[in-house]
């Protein structure tokens, strides 16, 4: 299969996908809030069914509040992994399956953009 119809599968794939996409980022919300974080889900609003799905999670730091917004898309072979939005394909944090590891990642982020001496 080419690259370019591997893209367009995996794209369709991710559209319509949307109750796995749901569940992964749900998980994810439950391990961040479990380590203190707050988050918004913007996908369960129903008036936006043809956005992109988008756990946006965010933290208050000493210079106002910073934030990583985090979806979910489908990778080759029936996976699914855990990106950063807005980077595309380059904001990869994780195969979905360890809620828990990207949790651990998310914090990091956070951390290092509120106190950039921390990465």
């Amino acid at each position: 299969m080419s690259v370019r119809a591997e893209r367009r599968l995996l794209g369709w794939r991710t559209r319509s996908g949307r109750a796995v996409v749901i569940r992964h980022l749900d998980l994810l919300a439950a391990a961040v809030a479990a380590k203190g974080y707050r988050h918004i889900k913007l996908y369960q609003a129903e008036e936006f069914t043809t956005r992109p799905l988008v756990l946006w999670i965010f933290a208050l730091g000493p210079d106002g509040h910073v934030r990583v917004a985090v979806t979910v898309r489908a990778m080759p072979r029936r996976g699914w992994a855990y990106y950063e939005a807005g980077r595309g394909r380059c904001g990869y944090l994780s195969r979905c399956g360890d809620p828990e590891r990207v949790a651990g990642q998310v914090d990091a982020m956070l951390k290092h953009r509120m106190f950039s001496a921390t990465w």
